[in-house]
């Protein structure tokens, strides 16, 4: 049977990491803090769990095998497994600068895909900023120099940040989330990542995190980013729901709606369709009568070909599909 899906997500306790996704969005957990929460995901190091219906308990991994990819949309085929990997990210502290490599790359050197991804500002403290490429064009010889005497911040471009803010990050783009932003991601369903600088930072073992800085050096794009063709425009494609596609690249569709009353939907048998609630709360209601509620920071998995299906009450989504 087919039906949406509440999923509970696995949590992480990386150093940057703050508390308000245990305390204002719900997430129930031991750990003191929680930097991310990975809302879809099936990644060996993370996996989310069914929390309703007849699957309840499972790993969605282990369901989606089970079940065939039938339920993940004809769109899916020209992956060789899940595709996307969706967050909730609370930066307290700056996040090291980091790049991701593209699919070559990281399939011949770690064994899985490359990473781009999209970031939606869920919110942000007053001043926040976040660094996003270069500020100019600049060497690879430069590149290693600065990171080596620690004068790399100065080449960087850093952006101020605002809520509903959206910035598209291409594999191979040096990027760093900064402290008292709140982020949604959507990205490909990787976990590799290069980290260039740290600001001097020690790990829970009391030693300096390690650097990855010689693949840095070889996937780095080391000029300014490209502005995305489709980032960020409203669109009138859901009845009865204020819509603005955030991002649509080869990986994924990404939309913010606004809910307030009633709002008729369709997953098809293209893709499957997964959306978190950012704030407020609905009902979904699917084509054969099955309801289920979900409230600030849940997530819900939409099988492909589940059809029509409504959404009731007030709230802000992420929704993605393929």
């Amino acid at each position: 049977m087919l039906y949406p899906m509440k999923l509970i997500a696995p949590l992480k306790d990386y150093i940057w990491g703050g508390t308000r996704l245990k305390e204002e969005y719900g997430k129930k957990t031991d750990l003191d803090k929680v930097s991310e929460s990975w809302e879809l995901a099936c990644h060996k190091d993370g996996k989310s769990v069914i929390a309703n219906g007849e699957a309840e308990g499972e790993t969605l991994e282990d369901w989606l095998a089970q079940q065939g990819k039938s339920v993940l949309g004809t769109h899916v085929e020209k992956f060789p497994y899940f595709p996307l990997l969706i967050k909730l990210i609370d930066a307290k502290d700056n996040l090291s600068v980091q790049v991701h490599p593209d699919n070559d790359y990281a399939q011949r050197v770690e064994g899985e895909y490359g990473k781009t991804e999209m970031w939606y500002i869920v919110d942000c403290e007053p001043g926040a900023s976040l660094l996003y490429g270069f500020k100019k064009k600049i060497t690879k010889k430069e590149f290693e120099s600065r990171i080596k005497d620690n004068t790399l911040l100065e080449v960087c471009n850093s952006v101020p940040v605002h809520k509903g803010d959206v910035f598209f990050i291409d594999s191979g783009t040096l990027h760093a989330i900064g402290k008292g932003i709140l982020i949604c991601e959507i990205q490909q369903n990787s976990n590799t990542t290069y980290r260039i600088y740290d600001y001097g930072r020690v790990g829970k073992d009391g030693k300096p995190r390690e650097l990855h800085v010689k693949k840095a050096l070889d996937v780095t794009k080391l000029e300014p980013p490209k502005a995305h063709p489709t980032l960020a425009c409203d669109v009138d494609i859901f009845a009865g729901a204020k819509a603005r596609l955030l991002a649509s690249c080869e990986y994924f569709t990404t939309y913010h709606l606004t809910v307030d009353g009633k709002a008729a939907l369709m997953c098809g048998d293209d893709s499957f369709q997964s959306f978190t609630v950012l704030d407020g709360g609905l009902e979904v209601k699917d084509a054969a009568g099955t309801k289920v509620k979900f409230k600030k920071g849940e997530t819900c998995f939409l099988p492909a070909g589940i059809g029509r299906y409504m959404l009731k009450g007030k709230a802000e989504i992420i929704l993605s599909k393929l």
